[in-house]
């Protein structure tokens, strides 16, 4: 399967100023595959190491100063000549400080040598950090890679076109189908080519279900185990959070007189990592939107609507029979289409209670509020009030239907946001 990372691995191979790069992002997302399938397209050679308990490659970091030495060394681990410029080392599973350290040592110096990291908890990042690294976070495959793995690559280009144009997509209502089809399966490989193989429903469920379990054997890196049973607790009420009318998160649900100061740390490791990602509510819209935020009210969207709709104990017809279901998982959706982007999630809520599920500042500094259509609240009007309050002239609303402009608003089929990549 080809990811959009693969076109950021070409440049950084071609880029003259180019340093080790670390990779990070979930287990069970594509990391090692992807880099590996570089490595072997791109490369005479790809020299692969798996970190996690590798002693041998500790005491070799550990022990060496010299570049020469180290690769030596390294040759030698595994079983054959590294090249320069002809051999890709890849080094998995990253969780040792020596490790980046002495891979920091290739990125102080213009050298022939190129080394790919990977890990998956990102607040290692911090300890990790340094200019002698570049840095690439990799995501759960979004519509635009799942229409790829399906075969499905002119679709993408009718998305795309209808997009950049404000003209009907010809294919809608197929791209739709590909879209619930998406939702329901996720962005898991694993998950996607079960789904490829016509396995059934509850094989794809069993495959969500173990990358659940995965995240929760990520807690047990926190020192505390009661932080450890709140990441759990956190990570269970999620979808109830989400199915309120008021989705704000309510740490009551969790446990009567429970307490933001409680769940600190279990939230700052969820979303610190990826696996959840905080939507924070703003009242005012005065850039930057961070100085707006209100840290103690937020949403809380899951890193994968497979995952959502497995733990929501959906079954297909119920999800498709009911309209608020369908809104959740597309709300969802479209949070970690505006995570993807590389923009923090805002949600805008006046004192009368109108809702802009998100709000975004472009690089440019242009606000632009993002609505997604409910049929049950086809009336609402909260997006042309906050509009004419903060005198906003863009506004985009995801909706079911086909593309379309009416009074200055984009309305934009909501298969198509991975699209905003292109136009924020």
């Amino acid at each position: 399967m080809e990811r959009k990372i693969y076109s950021d691995l070409l440049k950084w191979k071609k880029d003259p100023n180019r340093k080790p790069l670390l990779i990070y992002g979930n287990k069970q997302i594509g990391k090692t595959y992807t880099a590996v399938e570089f490595g072997e397209r791109e490369y005479k050679t790809t020299a692969y190491i798996n970190s996690d308990n590798n002693l041998e490659l500790l005491k070799i970091v550990k022990k060496e100063n010299s570049i020469d030495k180290i690769i030596a060394k390294l040759s030698l681990l595994v079983g054959e000549s590294i090249l320069k410029n002809d051999t890709l080392i890849i080094i998995d599973n990253v969780m040792e400080e020596e490790i980046v350290k002495a891979v920091k040592k290739f990125g102080k110096e213009p050298n022939e040598y190129h080394i790919i990291m990977i890990t998956s908890l990102k607040e290692k990042l911090l300890t990790f950090k340094g200019e002698e690294l570049q840095y690439k976070y990799m995501f759960p495959m979004d519509f635009e890679e799942y229409l790829r793995a399906v075969g499905n690559i002119e679709l993408i280009d009718f998305i795309k076109t209808s997009y950049r144009n404000n003209k009907p997509m010809p294919f809608h209502n197929i791209a739709m189908d590909y879209y619930e089809e998406y939702l329901i399966t996720g962005g898991l490989p694993e998950s996607v080519v079960a789904n490829l193989n016509k396995e059934t429903d509850l094989k794809i469920r069993i495959i969500h279900e173990k990358q659940l379990d995965t995240y929760k054997k990520e807690f047990l890196n926190l020192s505390n185990l009661i932080d450890i049973t709140r990441c759990n607790d956190v990570l269970n009420i999620l979808p109830y959070q989400l199915l309120k009318p008021n989705r704000k998160f309510q740490y009551g649900l969790m446990r009567t007189g429970g307490r933001s100061k409680d769940y600190e740390k279990a939230l700052e490791f969820l979303s610190a990592n990826g696996i959840a990602y905080k939507c924070y509510k703003i009242s005012e819209v005065t850039p930057p939107l961070s100085k707006c935020k209100d840290p103690e009210s937020f949403k809380l969207y899951l890193n994968d609507t497979g995952i959502l709709f497995m733990m929501m104990h959906l079954s297909k017809m119920k999800l498709f029979i009911d309209d608020n279901l369908k809104y959740i998982l597309y709300e969802n959706s479209l949070a970690n289409a505006i995570i993807a982007c590389g923009y923090n999630l805002y949600y805008y809520q006046s004192e009368g209670k109108a809702e802009v599920p998100f709000v975004v500042q472009t690089r440019a500094g242009k606000i632009i509020p993002i609505e997604i259509v409910n049929k049950n609240l086809s009336k609402a009007k909260s997006l042309s009030l906050f509009m004419s309050k903060f005198n906003i002239t863009e506004a985009i609303r995801f909706t079911e239907d086909n593309f379309s402009v009416k009074k200055g608003i984009k309305y934009v089929p909501i298969y198509a946001a991975f699209c905003l990549k292109d136009s924020l």
